[in-house]
């Protein structure tokens, strides 16, 4: 009879499973504990697939091996001495307990929460019974017990990480107590008996005075600003973990009124870069408390547990080392034996370090206590925290950014998120996508020609068709799309500047009911009625830039007629060098090619927003192929090359009333677009790049909380910062007052 699988394999597999499979989940564990923290400083989708594979290996990999000893645990021919299977099975249970920088990969992980601790209670009983059958002869049963405890209390601790950042509990936990309000009934009562006794009596509702007051400086404009406060290190963590606990309940959509003056206040006299540091914390903290296992170590349980755990291993592994029960066991055993004790006790210190020097542990250190060891530790976190600090530098020459502009630098191990702006351009991707040209004018005259002519198409249809039949079909065309097209981009200075201000002045502006509804709803139009206020004669040019393209379109049809406008202007325009204009044009630019990356890889992003983007999207990606083929364009040529042949199409008569609406393309409606800005002269850009900057705030209010908070491990996003700042600056919906009565009192007239 033949062997499908040889007698020697199987054999070395009977050896080295065991073996084998546990030192591959330590090794699972040190590149998640390692690796994890990383996928909120990048956005780089094979990293974030590295993570991905490993946290679902790891769980696979710990569960595989302790049923494997289950299985073996009377084998011979695996180990010798059972009492060593039953040591290593509770290092599975550190393992499924995870490391502290992940506990769940998406939010739906949190869901499953009582999946793990059902999970827990098997793996418990698994372990446990292995251990009891070596009993009472086990001479390691000490290290095992403690290693026991250790297991138990970190796989204790991610249940209950996932448990409090489930939906439903997290939401729960936002929620104040029940207020049933006056006792009606009784009043009613009260109110019907002084009626039949014929008394004079009334019910009086008054306006609650602390309502009243409230309201008031809510929706009164903030005061002068005679300076912009300045933040140290210290008060940036300590601001971000305070505004976090307040406006927390973004994550959920369950926002509290309480202390919002005191955010938009204290946001009104913040530098841009202050308050952007304190948003990265308060981004940060979120991270952390959605997906790693810092929410439920700092508290006094929490300490207690983890220090039980941390000298459980530390006690293990002095007792294996230092007690005489190694005796008769194999070399190779006792090394792997040490290569899990030593590993679980360096991942704890590493951990240990984590935990103290954590933007939570420097929250709680209060800088007005004098005590010399409060002020000493003070001393080491300060040093600590200017390590951390992020970091502006001047551009390199070949960034192709404006010479004054700063980027952001901060080193990847130190960043709170991915400090860039990812772009992707529809010009530049639809040439890209074409066949190259052969360099050769008479190529048709020669058989050489001919023959490379004739195979360069060969091997286009034959791209093409793999690209159909096998990368589509494999749901990687995105993926490989985002690998290829999508440009990482620097997050400057003057980008942030902008935005900042842009949004800090409609706070200002945002003094009623009306005005809050009308700003955190607007998509362009606002920005171009103020333009249409701001610059007599040219109220027509306004009014027609805001109905036909703003007001009359959806949202995503509006977002690609923008983009492809902004396009065309951006290689149509003379050189500027008026420093306002150049910065103006630069964010334009970004912000265009920023929203388009949205729409097209990120469409849970735009979900709420997008309509039928996609499809209005791959309609104007074929026109414009199409007509840049028929042109003699392809990857060769440049942009402006494009965009110059797209703004020389006669556009007199609308593409709808010659193409019909069958094809939901909108190239040529864009080409018209851009021939109307190109009417503004000098002001072009300004408006263009405001008018980016409320589409930007748009999206950023309208996307679902849950997708932000997916962004949040996938290196952060522009617009999670943006929807933090909105919310900091009142410029959403659920800030709109409604109470203003306080309760009403049985007044009794004499």
């Amino acid at each position: 009879m033949v062997e499908l699988i040889p007698i020697r394999l199987q054999k070395t597999w009977e050896i080295w499973n065991v073996r084998g499979v546990i030192l591959f989940s330590l090794s699972l564990q040190i590149v998640l504990f390692l690796g994890a923290p990383m996928r909120k400083r990048t956005g780089n989708r094979l990293y974030i697939l590295i993570i991905w594979a490993s946290y679902f290996l790891a769980d696979w990999a710990a569960s595989f091996t302790i049923g494997l000893i289950t299985s073996s645990r009377n084998s011979s021919k695996i180990i010798e001495r059972s009492d060593l299977l039953a040591f290593w099975a509770p290092f599975l249970l550190l393992h499924l307990g995870g490391p502290d920088t992940i506990t769940a990969f998406a939010l739906e992980d949190n869901e499953l929460w009582l999946r793990h601790f059902l999970t827990l209670i098997f793996q418990v009983v698994a372990s446990f019974y292995v251990f009891l059958e070596t009993l009472p002869n086990n001479k390691l049963w000490l290290p095992t017990s403690l290693i026991f405890l250790a297991g138990v209390i970190k796989y204790s601790e991610r249940t209950r990480s996932l448990y409090r950042a489930s939906w439903g509990t997290f939401r729960e936990s936002m929620l104040t107590d029940p207020d049933p309000g006056p006792e009606y009934a009784k009043l009613m009562d009260a109110f019907s008996s002084k009626k039949r006794a014929r008394l004079p009596t009334k019910m009086s509702q008054t306006v609650d005075a602390v309502i009243r007051e409230s309201k008031s400086a809510f929706y009164s404009s903030p005061g002068p600003r005679d300076q912009e406060k300045g933040l140290d290190d210290f008060e940036v963590v300590k601001y971000g973990y305070h505004f976090f606990k307040i406006f927390k309940g973004l994550i959920v959509d369950l926002i509290s009124h309480n202390d919002r003056n005191e955010s938009r206040e204290f946001f009104h006299e913040r530098t841009p870069e202050d308050a952007l540091e304190v948003l990265e914390v308060e981004l940060n903290f979120i991270y952390e408390v959605l997906y790693t296992k810092f929410v439920v170590i700092h508290d006094i349980i929490g300490y207690l547990l983890r220090s039980v755990s941390s000298l459980s291993v530390l006690a293990s592994l002095g007792v294996f080392f230092f007690v005489d029960c190694k005796h008769g066991l194999d070399k190779f055993d006792i090394r792997v034996t040490y290569t899990l004790l030593l590993g679980a006790l360096i991942l704890e210190a590493i951990a240990l370090f984590k935990l103290i020097f954590s933007d939570w542990t420097t929250a709680f250190l209060d800088k007005r206590n004098t005590n010399p060891i409060v002020q000493a530790v003070r001393a080491i976190f300060k040093k600590y925290l200017r390590i951390r600090r992020s970091r502006w530098s001047p551009p390199l020459k070949d960034d192709g950014l404006p010479g004054t502009e700063s980027i952001r630098t901060t080193p990847v191990l130190l960043r709170r998120w991915s400090e860039s702006v990812a772009g992707f351009n529809l010009i530049t991707y639809c040439l890209k996508q074409l066949p190259k040209k052969s360099n050769e004018e008479n190529a048709d005259q020669c058989l050489l020609g001919i023959f490379k002519k004739t195979t360069h198409h060969l091997l286009h249809h034959i791209r093409k068709y793999c690209r159909k039949e096998v990368i589509d079909r494999l749901g990687a065309k995105d993926f490989l799309d985002e690998w290829r097209y999508a440009s990482k981009n620097h997050f400057t200075i003057s980008l942030w500047v902008f935005i900042f201000k842009e949004l800090r002045e409609k706070s200002e502006k945002a003094v009623t009911v009306e005005n809050i509804q009308k700003i955190s709803s607007a998509r362009g139009a606002y920005v171009l009625e103020e333009n249409k206020m701001k610059h007599g004669g040219e109220e027509v040019l306004f009014e027609t830039l805001k109905k036909d393209y703003i007001e009359n379109v959806t949202y995503d049809e509006s977002l690609l007629l923008w983009h492809i406008a902004t396009e065309i202007c951006y290689h149509g325009s003379e050189v500027d060098h008026d420093s306002k204009a150049v910065d103006y044009k630069f964010i334009s630019k970004l912000v265009s090619d920023y929203m388009l990356y949205l729409l097209v890889m990120k469409p849970t992003m735009m979900a709420s927003v997008a309509g039928i983007g996609q499809i209005r999207y791959r309609d104007t990606c074929a026109e414009a192929k199409r007509f840049f083929s028929n042109k003699g364009l392809g990857p060769n040529n440049k942009e402006k090359e494009a965009c110059e042949n797209l703004i020389g199409v006669n556009t007199d008569v609308k593409p709808v009333h010659v193409k019909g609406d069958r094809s939901k393309s909108v190239l040529f409606d864009a080409c018209m677009l851009a021939k109307e800005l190109q009417k503004l002269g000098e002001k072009k850009w300004e408006v263009i790049s405001k008018v980016w900057v409320e589409m930007l705030s748009y999206a950023s209010n309208h996307c679902r909380p849950d997708a932000h908070s997916q962004q949040v491990s996938r290196g952060g996003q522009l617009i999670n910062l943006v929807w933090l700042l909105m919310a900091h600056f009142a410029l959403v919906e659920q800030f709109v007052f409604t109470a203003g009565f306080g309760p009403a009192k049985l007044i009794v007239e004499k």
